[in-house]
C-alpha cells in the first residue's frame, strides 16, 4: 500500500477532486481575514485543514485515494516535520521541577514569576514551555502547516492541478495587490471589512502589516514567474513581417500575456507597500533563482534569458518609477541599524536564546520571556522577534532548529535537482518558483516574522511541497 503512486490511481484523482478545490479555496481564503492572524481566523484554518486531512484518510481507507510519488520522495521532510511536532508536544508535558531545572534552568526560573501573572504554573510540575497555553496554540497551527504540506503533495497529482495551484496563488496575489493599491491610491484605507488603523498610506491589502503583504506577494509572484517560464516557446521566431505580426497578436491574446499583466499589477502592489526588505527579498530571490536556472538548466533557451531580464528591467525601472520604487530606495538608504528597534530586539533575542540554547522557551513564549532580557532602549511589547531565525531559536532551541532547518534545505535541494534533471517545461517552471520562493523567504526572514503569520506560513508550505512535485510528478500525468 505504501508504494502506490499517482501513476497507478487515475480514479483517485476524481475522488479527490472536491478535496483539491476545497484546498485551493483554503489558500485563497487565508490572506483575507487579516492574513488569518487572529484566533478565530486561524481556528477556521485549522478546522478546514484537519477536515481535508481526515477526508483524504477516509478516501485512502476506501482505496479511492493513493500516495503520490512526490509524497514518497518527500518522506525525509515528513519524518522531520513529524519529529518536530512530537518535540513540540514534549514541550507541553508536565515534568518534575528538578528535571526541568536540569534540562533548562532558566525556564524553571521563569515559571515562578509567570505563574504569579497567570501565564504559567505557579506550583506543581512545570513544562519546558514558559507559556503552555501559547505553546498549545502554536502546536495546533504547526500541525495545520505540516498537513498543508502533505495535502499539497497528495492532492496536486497532475499537470492540470499544478497549473490550477499556480493560478490560485496568482489570482490571490493579484487581488491583494489590486485591492491594496486601490485603497492606498484612493485614500479610502480599508483593510478587511474595517478602516485601517495602521500603515495608512501604504498598501496592506487585507493584511495588517505591509511587510507581511510584501512577503506574501513575493510567494505569489514566484508562482506566476514559474508559470511564465513553463509556457515559454522556443528560441526561433517568425521569419517575415507578416508572421511576426501574427505572432505578436497571438501573444497579446494568449494566457502568457494575461499572466504577465497580473505579475505587473502584483509588482505595483509590492512597490506600494514601500517595504524595504519585502522588495529586496523579491528581486534578490528572483535573481538567485535566475542564476540557479542559468547554471543548472542544460538546454537554456534565449526566451528564458530574455524573460528574466525583462522582469528585472520592466518591473524595477518602468513600473517602479511610476509607482514609487524611488521611495523604497530612499527608505533603504536611510536605514540605519542604530535607528531600528528590530535590530535591538534581535540582539537581545540572541542573548535570550543563549540562556535557553538547547530546548528554547517553548513555542509562542517569546513575548513572555523577552521582557527579562531587553535593554532600556527597547520600548513597547514585542510578541515576535522581527527575525524568524531568532524567533525559532528562542522558542524551539537548537533541537527544534535542527529539525526545522533541514525541512527547508531539503526542499530547496529538491527544487534545484528538478531544475537540473527535469526536461518538462512545467516542472522546470515550478522548480524555479519553489527556488525563488525559498530564497525570498530566507532573505526576508532576517528582518521580519512572516512565518508567524498563518496566511504566509501555509502558502510557504505549499511552495515547499511544489519543489517535491516538480521533482517527482510524471510528465505524463
Amino acid at each position: 500500500m505504501l508504494s502506490r503512486t499517482a501513476d497507478s490511481a487515475p480514479a483517485a484523482g476524481d475522488a479527490t477532486a472536491t478535496l483539491f478545490y476545497a484546498y485551493l479555496a483554503l489558500l485563497v481564503w487565508l490572506p483575507l481575514p487579516l492574513a488569518s492572524a487572529r484566533p478565530w481566523a486561524w481556528a477556521v484554518m485549522e478546522v478546514w485543514v484537519y477536515t481535508l486531512a481526515a477526508a483524504w484518510i477516509w478516501l485512502y481507507a476506501r482505496r479511492r485515494a493513493a500516495w503520490t510519488l512526490a509524497f514518497a520522495q518527500a518522506k525525509p521532510v515528513l519524518i522531520l516535520s513529524g519529529l518536530w511536532l512530537i518535540y513540540g508536544m514534549a514541550q507541553l508535558l508536565p515534568l518534575p521541577a528538578g528535571v526541568v531545572g536540569v534540562i533548562s534552568p532558566e525556564v524553571r526560573a521563569l515559571h515562578a514569576p509567570l505563574g504569579a501573572l497567570g501565564a504559567g504554573p505557579a506550583s506543581g510540575w512545570p513544562t519546558l514551555a514558559v507559556d503552555p497555553y501559547a505553546a498549545g496554540v502554536a502546536w495546533l497551527k504547526g500541525l495545520a502547516y505540516v498537513l498543508v504540506f502533505a495535502l499539497t503533495l497528495l492532492l496536486v497529482d497532475s499537470r492540470r492541478r499544478v497549473r490550477l495551484l499556480a493560478y490560485a496563488l496568482i489570482f490571490s496575489g493579484l487581488f491583494q495587490a489590486v485591492y491594496g493599491g486601490f485603497m492606498t491610491l484612493s485614500g479610502l484605507e480599508y483593510g478587511f471589512l474595517h478602516e485601517k488603523w495602521t500603515y495608512r498610506g501604504f498598501a496592506t491589502g487585507t493584511f495588517v502589516n505591509r511587510n507581511h503583504l510584501a512577503g506574501y506577494l513575493g510567494l505569489c509572484l514566484a508562482a506566476g514567474i514559474g508559470l511564465l517560464i513553463a509556457d515559454l516557446g522556443g528560441a526561433t521566431g517568425p521569419r517575415n513581417a507578416r508572421q511576426r505580426l501574427r505572432g505578436l497578436i497571438r501573444l497579446l491574446f494568449s494566457p502568457k500575456a494575461r499572466v504577465r499583466l497580473y505579475l505587473a499589477a502584483m509588482v505595483i502592489g509590492l512597490v506600494l507597500t514601500r517595504s524595504r526588505m519585502g522588495n529586496t527579498a523579491f528581486f534578490a530571490g528572483m535573481l538567485a533563482a535566475g542564476a540557479a536556472a542559468l547554471v543548472l538548466v542544460r538546454r537554456k533557451t534565449r526566451a528564458t534569458v530574455v524573460l528574466l531580464a525583462s522582469l528585472v528591467i520592466i518591473d524595477l525601472v518602468i513600473l517602479g518609477a511610476w509607482f514609487g520604487v524611488d521611495k523604497v530606495a530612499e527608505r533603504l538608504e536611510q536605514t540605519s541599524i542604530a535607528g531600528e528597534d528590530r535590530f535591538d530586539v534581535t540582539r537581545y533575542g540572541l542573548v535570550l536564546w543563549r540562556d535557553h540554547a538547547l530546548t528554547g522557551v517553548g513555542a509562542g513564549g517569546f513575548y513572555a520571556a523577552f521582557p527579562r532580557y531587553r535593554g532600556p532602549e527597547v520600548a513597547g511589547v514585542y510578541h515576535h522577534a522581527h527575525n524568524d531565525y531568532v524567533q525559532f531559536l528562542v522558542e524551539y532551541g537548537a533541537i527544534g532548529a535542527a529539525l526545522l532547518g533541514p525541512v527547508v534545505l531539503l526542499s530547496l535541494g529538491a527544487a534545484l535537482a528538478a531544475l537540473r534533471r527535469r526536461h518538462d517545461p512545467l516542472m522546470r517552471g515550478m522548480a524555479f518558483a519553489a527556488t525563488m520562493g525559498v530564497a525570498a523567504m530566507l532573505i526576508h526572514a532576517t528582518v521580519e516574522f512572516n512565518m508567524q503569520i498563518p496566511a504566509y506560513a501555509a502558502t510557504f508550505m505549499a511552495i515547499l511541497a511544489l519543489a517535491w512535485i516538480a521533482r517527482g510528478l510524471s510528465s505524463a500525468d
